[in-house]
């Protein structure tokens, strides 16, 4: 089973669509694999703490500073001082995501979550797909 999510950001920054993805999962599939991947190259996933949202801001933070942008290495900027930012930090994280299923729910822990992280400055249409087998 796939199903295509359509999320709308609005610039850089994590957004949670944990409750999206769990509401994607067939209702018969009880114990199996749910794969998450983002259709895009200046974004990301990732699995981070929900709880806390100082723990999101630090996670922002601490990128920004790893992958600044207007960092004259970059010779591919046709797009805009933040794609090329937004490429390798894609690359340094993660474009899909393998979740198991086990007895009808996703098997993440108490303070996870499931993330889409836009690197771009500018607001986004972004596609996620999810496909589960079990």
């Amino acid at each position: 089973m796939h199903q295509a999510l359509a999320f709308r950001t609005a610039g850089q920054g994590l957004y949670e669509i944990t409750r999206e993805v769990v509401d994607a999962i067939p209702r018969d599939v009880v114990d199996g694999q749910c794969c998450v991947f983002v259709r895009h190259t200046s974004a990301s996933l990732v699995i981070q703490e929900n709880a806390d949202p100082t723990a999101r801001h630090d996670l922002e933070r601490w990128i920004r500073r790893l992958v600044p942008e207007g960092d004259p290495l970059y010779t591919h900027t046709s797009e805009g001082r933040d794609d090329m930012p937004a490429h390798v930090k894609s690359a340094l994280t993660a474009t899909s995501l393998t979740i198991p299923v086990v007895d009808g729910s996703l098997a993440l822990g108490t303070w996870q979550g499931i993330y889409l992280w836009e690197h771009r400055t500018a607001p986004h249409a972004r596609q996620v797909l999810v496909s589960v087998v079990g």
